[in-house]
């Protein structure tokens, strides 16, 4: 007896969900090496004279992240449409090898411009994975799945920044240290990438996605940047990400000084419970996205809109807090807030954008958000370094959240676009 062959659809849930199962712990660990490098602040320095002998430090280091992100911005733009150009799944894995590479030399550089160069080399590699990794799990899920698939990928990165949160007590520990922790996970990685290039698949396209012809990097760019929906989404997602990259990046080292606790306490407090709180958020926020989606084509805006009103006093409230206690609170306010607008991205750029440019467009809004946020790191070191109050400056965050919350409402999803998202 012959087995009967599964039809295209209902083969095809299966097949999406089984694609962000496999791309989770490549999510984990684009952010876990991010988070460690945070969490491991005093130790690195330590350890590199050039960097933490020198009297403008926290400006070098602040330097240093922002370097990061300027180049993982420039690549986004080049990653996104190689993603769109060409093949997703080849995307992603080449991304996770490169940059699981240059994590296993971090952990042995021995001075600040060695350091600078494999955090540049990181962000070249590291800028190909979300555009790719996000487009893929949006062109496996065209229906009322979406937001929930995309959050729970954007879990696994939430995992990764609690992991990395614990790595003050790796680097702590005299039989650890950062430098094994680097070069444990950079070998992880690297061997990760050959069962991923097996088991992963490009979906297949669409009669539309076939018959529509191939745009150059130029006219793929004058599209996006005419639509006026998608120039809101981009400031959308870059205003408020500025508070995210200084409270991923910063807040462990923010911590240890405000309250006088140690570099491992801190970088627990200061990654374990919100992210917690966002893997709460992307829970509660895709569903209600998916859900209101049924009846309105401008849920997920909606769903959004709502937790950039959260995120709104938690910004506030962490540069205002008096005790370690209210700072955490607020932090996890900040990360329910910010669970329900990370999981919902990605499906807003789709109801506004054509398939064919999802993870271009992506690649651009990674671009102009994370070259702002360097130049939030950047900028945080050096007010720190002149003594500027903390409340001053996440006074000015939670003043660019407000507008965020503007921006999005006005935002409006193409009915052509939003047609084509039928349940599967």
């Amino acid at each position: 007896m012959t087995t009967p062959m599964l039809s295209p659809a209902s083969s095809v849930p299966r097949t999406a969900w089984l694609v962000v199962v496999l791309l989770m712990p490549v999510a984990l660990l684009n952010y876990l090496d991010r988070q460690m490098l945070a969490s491991m602040q005093t130790s690195v320095m330590t350890s590199i004279p050039s960097l933490g002998e020198a009297e403008n430090r926290e400006e070098l280091w602040g330097f240093m992240l922002g370097q990061f992100k300027w180049v993982y911005a420039v690549f986004s733009l080049i990653g996104g449409y190689i993603a769109d150009r060409f093949s997703r799944r080849l995307t992603i894995c080449g991304s996770l090898f490169v940059w699981s590479a240059v994590t296993w030399w971090t952990g042995h550089v021995t001075t600040y411009n060695e350091l600078l160069w494999a955090r540049s080399l990181m962000g070249i590699s590291e800028a190909f994975y979300i555009p790719a990794a996000l487009a893929l799990i949006a062109d496996y899920h065209t229906g009322h799945t979406r937001s929930r698939a995309v959050g729970l990928h954007q879990m696994a990165i939430y995992l990764g920044v609690i992991v990395g949160g614990f790595g003050g007590y790796v680097a702590a520990d005299p039989n650890l240290g950062w430098r094994r922790a680097f070069t444990a996970c950079g070998g992880f990685g690297m061997l990760y990438a050959i069962p991923l290039v097996i088991l992963l698949r490009d979906a297949p396209k669409s009669e539309e996605r076939l018959a529509a012809p191939r745009l150059s990097p130029v006219g793929a760019g004058r599209e996006l940047l005419v639509n006026f929906s998608f120039i809101l989404l981009v400031l959308y997602f870059t205003l408020p990400a500025m508070a995210g990259w200084v409270v991923r990046d910063w807040m462990p080292s923010i911590l240890k000084r405000q309250f006088d606790i140690g570099q491992g306490q801190a970088g627990v407090a200061a990654t374990l419970y919100w992210q917690v709180a966002a893997i709460l958020g992307v829970v509660a926020g895709g569903w209600l996205a998916d859900r209101w989606m049924r009846t309105n084509e401008r849920g997920r805006i909606y769903a959004s809109a709502i937790g950039m009103s959260l995120i709104v006093p938690a910004i506030f409230g962490v540069g205002n807090a008096g005790s370690l206690a209210v700072a955490i609170t607020f932090l996890i306010v900040f990360g329910l807030g910010w669970g329900f607008f990370d999981c919902n991205n990605m499906p807003i750029l789709s109801q506004i954008v054509r398939p064919q440019l999802r993870a271009t467009g992506y690649g651009i809004m990674n671009f102009v958000s994370i070259s702002f946020g360097g130049l939030a790191d950047w900028g945080f070191g050096a007010l720190r370094d002149r003594q500027v109050p903390l409340n001053v400056i996440f006074g000015g965050f939670a003043g660019l959240a407000i507008i965020s919350v503007v921006l999005v409402l006005l935002i409006r999803p193409r009915p052509v676009v939003a047609s084509q998202e039928q349940p599967r």
